[in-house]
């Protein structure tokens, strides 16, 4: 029999807040991250607002030395990492480390260094570029440079499946722990790619919002005069335990990961399927995996990126999958506040569903003004709601068709 999972510890690093505490309690008071783009210069782009880490020092958690030979993207990761160790109050000196792994992943990796160390070859020749350069660019480096800053010895890997990176992310640690490969997990996503490359790119596509007269309306998830999503960066991790180890130790439990979905659209490199077939699919998957049936989910943190074909396709697969239920189930997208963290989301969120379950409140839909006909559902709009959550879903859907869902429980011994 599968062995029960828990969240035991998280850290987050996000544009409203740099600890998990700080960004869930942004998120009640309803707080956009979204400001005028500071990093780079967007003068030549339609979009000139994106949700950015403020105020990060990479030397909590790396010494001054090994900051400079990692991505943004990588401190990122060492940084949530180690909070998330420190909020589950695990002595690692007391367990095997050959038990305890990381699966954490990104959408894109150092486009930081890539774009710097293009620039460099370019207008210094390629005996200038960095010997750090490959090292610092693979995506993979976010959980190898983890591993080897907690000394942890357990399975190692990295997902890479764009916006849904972070919930494969800690939904393939979750079967780790449930099948025996490990007892303990920092799983999660990390991604940091607001550059002049990373943005433009973005940008050219149309898939930016352009509502740039007021930075924090920009991100509107489920409105009607809503234009496209803000880009965001940032990292969140959970530390993902056996349960039996937990009661062990008396940890502090957030809640139960009880179903993993995941599926694919077959349809479009950058667009959803408009039927929604996938993520209701990808939905229906979690529900039954969990043991559970539609009618149980109590909420569920949307993908709701604030594009036009994205929440739209949502809602027709949450109406797809949970029936007239839909209808009763609370929804929020908190991307209204964060932005779109990329790969970085998944993790995110799944820290705002296990907040969500222990303190029996659900995080509003900002900027919610305008009703959409094709958006019908109840999506918590600009308050925070308290409420009986017991089940509650997560939902990250990816270019390329990657579809994923976690269900996560209140935890019950």
């Amino acid at each position: 029999m599968p062995r029960r999972v828990v969240i035991t510890g998280a850290g987050a690093l996000t544009p409203i807040g740099n600890t998990a505490l700080d960004f869930w309690n942004a998120l009640l008071a309803g707080e956009s991250g979204v400001d005028h783009v500071k990093c780079i210069s967007v003068d030549a782009y339609n979009c000139k607002v994106a949700a950015e880490v403020k105020n990060f020092d990479p030397t909590k958690y790396l010494n001054p030395k090994q900051a400079r030979k990692t991505d943004r993207f990588v401190q990122f990761g060492v940084y949530c990492a180690g909070m998330a160790l420190e909020d589950s109050q695990i002595d690692l000196s007391k367990e095997d480390p050959h038990r305890i792994g990381v699966l954490v992943g990104s959408g894109i990796g150092g486009l930081h260094t890539i774009e710097e160390q293009c620039r460099i070859m370019l207008e210094r020749g390629p005996s200038r570029v960095s010997p750090f350069l490959i090292p610092m660019l693979i995506v993979n480096m976010a959980p190898g440079m983890i591993s080897i800053q907690y000394k942890l010895k357990g399975p190692n890997s990295c997902v890479a499946t764009a916006c849904a990176t972070g919930t494969h992310a800690v939904g393939d640690a979750f079967r780790l722990i449930q099948h025996g490969d490990a007892d303990m997990m920092l799983a999660g996503g990390t991604e940091a790619c607001i550059t002049l490359l990373g943005f433009g790119g973005f940008d050219r596509m149309s898939a930016l919002t352009t509502h740039n007269e007021d930075p924090r309306t920009a991100s509107r998830p489920f409105d009607k005069t809503r234009d496209g999503f803000v880009m965001g960066e940032g990292c969140g991790i959970v530390f993902l335990e056996e349960l039996e180890h937990a009661k062990n130790r008396n940890a502090h439990i957030y809640a139960e990961v009880v179903g993993y979905g995941l599926t694919a659209d077959a349809n479009h490199i950058t667009a959803p399927d408009p039927e929604g077939d996938g993520p209701t699919q990808c939905m229906l998957r979690a529900i039954k995996d969990a043991q559970a049936k539609p009618a149980d989910i109590d909420y569920i943190n949307a993908h709701g990126t604030s594009t036009v074909l994205n929440d739209k396709t949502e809602t027709l697969a949450i109406r797809k999958a949970l029936g007239d239920h839909a209808y009763k189930v609370m929804i929020s997208s908190t991307k209204s506040m964060t932005g779109h963290l990329l790969g970085a989301a998944g993790g995110i969120e799944t820290i705002a569903c296990a907040f969500t379950i222990k303190n029996q409140i659900i995080a509003p839909t900002i900027n919610y003004k305008h009703p959409d006909p094709d958006c019908d559902l109840d999506y918590v709009p600009n308050e925070a709601r308290r409420a009986t959550v017991k089940y509650a879903l997560s939902n990250s859907f990816g270019f390329g068709g990657h579809n994923a869902t976690l269900c996560f429980k209140r935890f019950e011994d």
